[in-house]
């Protein structure tokens, strides 16, 4: 059993399963809502509900069992491998493709997959996520940077830290941009009442900078270039979403009522460059948009 004590220090105004899940990143809130039930988390002594409101000065003490290690089977899953060598490797992931395993999505994922293709991957982040250095969402395509050992997973960690790598999405978003390029420089953070959603605040939030340009515009649509300065949990969604211009296709923070018939959002990591760990010298790797992405394009342009 492993015990967890939480100190509020700041007044809150949250309830406690919200408050939890936040404070616990990886445990989601219907965990934290069995454990509470279970009688696992006592707030100054005492068992709660889940709508209990944390206040300043609460002592919060969780009691985790130990779960059971899983162990991450190797699965041949084609991959589409843009580079590969002793260190790095560049991945093309396609869409609807989960990038590591996590409660109730063992298998199927990329980890499961590198797992199959690779005799060797990092391990110093987490005994789900071997090799992996950074992430995309399920339903967004594109490349990603592979850590095959620690030391290069430490050395592309830090790039990333210090935001010199490249990325570059290609996005299709509703309405038309009236500019030809610009920064949305908003702070995110979990949303307040949804917590698996991220959203534009000033409250428990972290720097997120996104800068953009115009490619095509449509009647109803831009074609856009983002670069990302920074790289927060959906950054590019929520920040095309807070300017009234979200990504078409986006189940989360976009239009309820869609023209395109869509697995997911119109989103493309399309370039990605990095300092090779190990020879130091720039690399830069650029993809397609995927063939349905390609086909909304072509539509729009007739």
């Amino acid at each position: 059993m492993e015990i967890i004590e939480i100190f509020v220090d700041e007044e809150d105004d949250e309830r406690i399963d919200a408050y939890l899940t936040q404070q616990l990143n990886e445990t989601s809130r219907a965990h934290i809502q069995r454990l509470i039930k279970d009688e696992l988390v006592k707030v100054n002594n005492k068992n709660v509900k889940p709508r209990y409101i944390v206040r300043t000065g609460d002592h919060i003490v969780v009691s985790l069992p130990q779960e059971q290690e899983l162990e991450i089977i190797s699965e041949n899953i084609p991959i589409d491998m843009v580079y590969n060598d002793e260190d790095v490797a560049v991945i093309n992931k396609p869409q609807g493709m989960v990038v590591h395993p996590a409660p109730g999505n063992y298998s199927g994922t990329l980890v499961n997959a590198l797992l199959y293709h690779f005799r060797t991957l990092s391990n110093i982040n987490n005994k789900m996520r071997p090799g992996i250095v950074h992430r995309i969402d399920k339903d967004t395509s594109g490349l990603l940077m592979i850590a095959k050992n620690n030391f290069a997973h430490e050395d592309l960690a830090q790039q990333l830290k210090e935001h010199s790598t490249t990325r570059k999405y290609y996005a299709l978003v509703e309405g038309n941009i009236k500019e030809d390029s610009g920064t949305i420089n908003a702070p995110i953070g979990r949303h307040p009442i949804d917590r698996k959603k991220m959203t534009v605040t000033d409250k428990n939030s972290k720097e997120a900078i996104t800068h953009f340009k115009v490619l095509e515009r449509f009647e109803k649509y831009t074609l856009i270039e983002a670069q990302l300065e920074t790289g927060r949990t959906h950054q590019i969604r929520v920040h095309m979403a807070f300017i009234n211009h979200p990504v078409v296709g986006d189940p989360v923070y976009g239009y309820k009522n869609q023209k395109f018939k869509l697995k997911g959002q119109l989103l493309h990591a399309k370039t990605l460059g990095f300092i090779h760990p190990r020879t130091k010298k720039y690399l830069e790797f650029d993809s397609e948009i995927p063939e349905y992405f390609k086909n909304i394009i072509l539509k729009l342009r007739k």
